[in-house]
């Protein structure tokens, strides 16, 4: 290829589509087109970003010739079945958090991936932020000593119309699949799979999980994490080890400040971040360098380690009680 970026396809022109196209347009990569089931929303999308193509239908943006990666951005419950469509048309494929809806959706996509020899990667844009990174190495080179616990909140105050696409159990609503997976995502990134699963909460009157509070055991560490989507929290997290701590300012999973401190309280060093843009571009940035070098996989998210994190999701929902139509299609 000429041109310095791989040619990126938008399958849904929602929300996070928007963000997800201002951020890497601003980072200079390449936007070439994007779809909606409404042929006037994706055009609509596309003169707002000055993007080249809009198709009506995803068929069509997976079978374009100049698209060289799909990025799926629609609601939960198509994740799995666009991510599909991309990996059958051939198409390295971007998948937006949660991955799917179930673990075992997430198997179907993997086994598909794998099988067709496409690369697939989970947009969890967390893992692959400088800042994230400065707290790995702090584990790592043991200036943390050895890590005993992690602490996460992610609380917002979202769209409370229960009409709505979080409140919809047919859409896959819930706080679990918006704003839990951070935290679930995070936690199995620093401490590996949980051994262990705890979780208390309470649903909405459509029976989709509102609040989730969550203890996963990693071997000698815990992660103690909380969620909801009825109220507004500081979203900060905490990484305590037995020689020191570090502090990640609001919220946690953004492109933040991380501050380490001594056993004895001691502020010895601060990661700042230096913002150009919001810092979804460095998902993008691996996702490309993956798909030049021919991998199969990306080694800072696999898809077993997609599938991991579905598996917590799952099993976060169940003790809570909230049931989606997939979960019943799965038991």
């Amino acid at each position: 290829m000429t041109h310095d970026h791989l040619r990126w396809g938008l399958l849904g022109a929602g929300g996070i589509a928007g963000v997800f196209a201002q951020n890497l347009l601003a980072e200079g990569f390449t936007v070439q087109a994007v779809a909606a089931r409404d042929g006037a929303k994706a055009q609509a999308f596309a003169d707002r970003f000055g993007i080249a193509t809009a198709h009506e239908g995803y068929e069509a943006l997976v079978a374009d010739p100049e698209v060289d990666a799909v990025y799926v951005n629609t609601t939960h419950n198509f994740h799995a079945e666009h991510a599909l469509l991309a990996i059958e048309a051939g198409k390295p494929v971007l998948v937006e958090k949660a991955f799917t809806v179930t673990a075992a959706e997430a198997r179907r996509v993997a086994e598909a991936a794998r099988a067709a020899g496409v690369f697939v990667l989970e947009a969890m844009w967390t893992r692959f932020l400088p800042s994230t990174d400065f707290v790995r190495q702090r584990i790592a080179d043991g200036s943390l000593g050895e890590v005993r616990a992690v602490i996460t909140d992610h609380s917002q105050k979202l769209n409370p119309d229960a009409q709505g696409r979080l409140f919809n159990p047919e859409l896959a609503g819930g706080a679990l699949l918006d704003l839990g997976v951070y935290n679930v995502s995070f936690a199995l990134d620093l401490l590996g799979r949980p051994s262990d699963i705890v979780a208390r909460g309470s649903l909405t009157d459509t029976g989709v999980d509102a609040e989730v509070s969550m203890m996963l055991t990693h071997g000698a560490a815990r992660c103690d994490g909380y969620t909801t989507m009825l109220s507004a929290g500081p979203s900060r997290g905490a990484v305590i080890g037995t020689e020191g701590y570090l502090e990640l300012e609001g919220a946690f999973y953004n492109w933040t400040t991380v501050r380490r401190y001594t056993g004895r309280r001691d502020l010895v060093e601060t990661f700042e971040p230096q913002r150009t843009s919001r810092g979804m571009h460095f998902q993008a940035l691996e996702f490309e360098r993956c798909v030049r070098e021919g991998l199969a996989e990306s080694p800072r998210l696999t898809l077993d380690d997609s599938i991991a994190v579905m598996q917590v999701l799952d099993e976060l929902r169940r003790q809570v009680g909230a049931v989606l139509p997939q979960d019943q299609e799965n038991r």
